[in-house]
């Protein structure tokens, strides 16, 4: 596993906030407890890495989980992935998908059983961080489907998980409720290392080498290279959208001053935006209720 940026000493707040001391202890001494991935995505990356196995092979895999399977052949008759007829079996959903997007689509969905908490409080936290990355997800989905080059199911995976550092830090605070003793700990807590257990939690998850840089550039707002457009970007992009209306404008950068709007001029417009997210209210709807 690669290391992780730790942070250093000095970024440790005068005030101790316990909560944060003890994750970012545990994070330098790696005993951070991370939340594992959901057993059936193991298994679907398992058998679609499989050189020797069949359509039919991973279907019977898939199909053990009913839940999974349903959402499945509902994705594959979605507007996003619609084909001439409808299908109405896995197998027949993974010959329209595809055997790379059908894993991502499960472990999008799968991930929803590690946003859990025993307190009340953490879980409303959980549920929030969940409802938040979905809404990015979605909207990833939606602007990666009208630019040439990207795919929307990787596109939705990446929106979920750029903010995926939050749940260790939440799950510990489940298991140490009394670690939070001020309005701002967890907050703090999470402003402060969810880059660096983000970085941690895909490695060990094994997921794609550039949701690194989604992880990293969530909300780097001034992030300015002369790379091209890539995930992070259009996740960057999500996240803001999804941000209009939540909070304070002010609290919000303009999106004609965004540096990566001047990446993105070379494929849409700002106007373009807002008119495919207007459009695509129903494609919205449905990689909602999907993923919740």
């Amino acid at each position: 596993m690669n290391s992780v940026t730790r942070l250093p000493a000095s970024s440790i707040p005068l005030r101790r906030n316990a909560l944060l001391v003890e994750c970012h202890h545990s994070l330098q001494a790696n005993q951070l407890v991370l939340p594992t991935l959901p057993e059936i995505a193991c298994k679907i990356r398992r058998v679609v890495n499989d050189a020797n196995a069949s359509t039919s092979t991973i279907a019977r895999v898939i199909q053990v989980d009913l839940s999974i399977t349903a959402r499945l052949v509902h994705i594959a008759n979605s507007p996003l992935y619609r084909g001439r007829k409808q299908v109405d079996s896995c197998p027949e959903a993974l010959t329209r998908l595809g055997l790379k997007t059908a894993q991502n689509i499960i472990t999008a969905f799968s991930l929803k059983s590690t946003f859990t908490a025993k307190s009340p409080f953490i879980n409303h936290q959980m549920i929030e961080l969940w409802k938040h990355s979905s809404y990015v997800a979605a909207l990833s989905a939606i602007f990666a489907n009208k630019l040439s080059g990207f795919d929307p199911d990787r596109a939705m995976l990446a929106g979920l998980i750029h903010d995926i550092g939050i749940v260790p830090i939440l799950m510990h605070a489940d298991r140490h409720i009394g670690l939070i003793t001020h309005s701002d700990d967890l907050a703090e807590a999470v402003k402060q290392l969810r880059t660096d257990i983000g970085l941690e939690l895909i490695r060990q998850w094994e997921f794609p080498a550039d949701f690194e840089n989604v992880v990293i550039q969530a909300e780097n707002w001034q992030k300015n290279d002369d790379n091209p457009l890539d995930y992070s970007d259009i996740v960057m992009i999500a996240q803001l959208h999804s941000l209009i209306g939540t909070v304070d404008r002010k609290m919000l950068p303009s999106i004609c001053e965004l540096p990566v709007y001047n990446k993105l001029a070379n494929h849409l417009q700002i106007d373009d935006c807002i008119s495919i997210l207007d459009k695509a209210k129903c494609e919205m709807e449905c990689i909602w209720n999907l993923l919740n």
